[in-house]
């Protein structure tokens, strides 16, 4: 499906306010990874800036031990630190990597910011090689700006 065709749906999930906000990041996190095909694996961290570690606060795919990541360890660890993008088209080819499970073949972690800060990240693991362009990078800066309106500050 078309990054342009999943923003509305993004937005309808967002925009519940019945819902708990963890509830509507696991419905992105859902919607994203049954709408891409390359998207195996999506989820939320959160950082806890007084421990320098991220927290899963909401994922889709399957069940992963890393629910709790220091920051500069792994790709996403290391996003928490460089506040840039990381898009990793061969997991093997990096060194300060955190395998969840032997089928990702590669990731794709941009952080999400509040206020100018950087609070978090959307993680995205595919069982394809080299599957992550610059038009997933813009979509997934996207979420990540609509997410963070419902955040609270």
């Amino acid at each position: 499906m078309p990054f342009s065709n999943l923003k509305p749906k993004v937005k309808t999930i967002l925009s519940n306010e019945n819902e708990p906000t963890a509830q509507r990041l696991k419905e992105v996190c859902e919607l994203l990874q049954s709408s891409v095909g390359y998207y195996d694996w999506v989820g939320f961290y959160f950082a806890n800036e007084a421990e320098k570690t991220l927290h899963l606060k909401a994922f889709a795919g399957e069940p992963t031990d890393h629910t709790v990541i220091p920051f500069g360890k792994g790709i996403c660890g290391q996003v928490a630190v460089s506040n840039q993008n990381f898009v990793v088209p061969d997991v093997k080819a990096q060194d300060n990597y955190i395998a969840c499970s032997i089928t990702v073949k590669s990731e794709i972690v941009i952080p999400l910011f509040k206020d100018g800060k950087n609070i978090g990240q959307i993680d995205i693991d595919s069982h394809v090689e080299d599957p992550f362009s610059a038009e997933d990078e813009r979509f997934l800066e996207w979420v990540n700006e609509e997410v963070a309106k419902i955040l609270a500050p």
